[in-house]
């Protein structure tokens, strides 16, 4: 008799999480085909996994459509860092739009599970705090983040529109601020700007007067609750939170980094960019009480990963 192995497709697989969800999937044992057009993702995150035998990679742009037979998709591919998605904005709304129905119609024609990556962003400047599942957002159409933020909108009408029309097996997790090992030094994020500025002495830059909160999720957590989100019931389908709740303002979160790296950088203060919200915190209660997940790895110990990690590579 043969026995059949699960396989699984992860699209922005060499990135910061799709690197991450590759190692947890290798590590069970599954079939992974791991696709990245290396647009911010990197051959490094990977290099690891490429001598299993139950990993493969391909160079592939989801823009253009692919013919794979797969049983399970991670739909985590798009930039998402501001620098990165507005470096080509026009590019990153057609990985979220042309990507999602690639991706969808694959998923319909060899009846896979699919996985959308979407992202607190769909919420745009909140005007409800905590957010939860039910609150529609305040996103600007037309401003410089909207590439990102209408993108990631767009395609979780997608997903859902499948799932009505053509009966496709979905899930829709809306991730919130991730960080961890192998984040892109470069990319424009609050906590990988605030390590690299201190662990070179320089400055370390807060918008505004650095009241703003943000909630910071560890990777390890992130993939948990992915996985949880795709084993879980198919009739929990999301949208679902995935993020910690433990809300930090901007100007905690640069003093901790400034007291774990020992740095002697000084925090200096810009003025706030376009469109930044606030305020952001996920309401998980719908995870905790449907997948049973929350975050277990606090803010301090896994920025000590972090650091760690970014040590080795500046």
């Amino acid at each position: 008799m043969m026995h059949f192995q699960k396989r699984v497709l992860v699209t922005g697989g060499a990135g910061f999480l799709g690197s991450h969800l590759c190692d947890r999937l290798v590590s069970q044992g599954v079939d992974v085909l791991c696709l990245d057009n290396f647009f911010t993702g990197a051959k490094s995150n990977i290099s690891h996994l490429l001598d299993s035998p139950n990993f493969e990679l391909i160079r592939h742009d989801l823009v253009h459509p692919i013919f794979l037979e797969v049983d399970e998709i991670y739909n985590l591919a798009c930039p998402a860092s501001p620098i990165h998605y507005q470096y080509n904005p026009v590019k990153t709304v057609k990985t979220s739009v042309m990507g999602s129905i690639n991706m969808l119609g694959l998923a319909k024609r060899v009846k896979a599970k699919i996985l959308q990556a979407s992202t607190s962003e769909i919420y745009g400047d909140p005007k409800v705090h905590p957010q939860k599942e039910d609150y529609w957002g305040n996103v600007n159409t037309i401003g410089p983040r909207s590439c990102y933020d209408e993108g990631k909108r767009c395609a979780e009408t997608l997903f859902f529109d499948y799932h009505r029309q053509n009966n496709v097996n979905i899930r829709v997790a809306r991730i919130f601020n991730t960080y961890g090992p192998r984040m892109h030094p470069n990319d424009g994020r609050v906590v990988s700007n605030f390590i690299v500025q201190a662990l070179t002495n320089q400055d370390i830059t807060v918008y505004g007067e650095g009241k703003q909160t943000r909630s910071f999720c560890y990777v390890e957590d992130m993939i948990e609750g992915l996985v949880r989100l795709m084993e879980g019931p198919d009739d929990f389908i999301g949208p679902v939170n995935l993020g910690n709740p433990a809300e930090y303002t901007i100007l905690q979160l640069a003093e901790l980094i400034l007291k774990l790296t020992g740095s002697r950088s000084k925090i200096i203060f810009q003025p706030l960019p376009q469109d930044d919200p606030l305020q952001r915190q996920p309401d998980i209660s719908l995870a905790q009480e449907r997948l049973g997940w929350e975050p277990k790895v606090g803010l301090e110990q896994g920025l000590e990963k972090t650091i760690e990690y970014f040590r080795t590579i500046i």
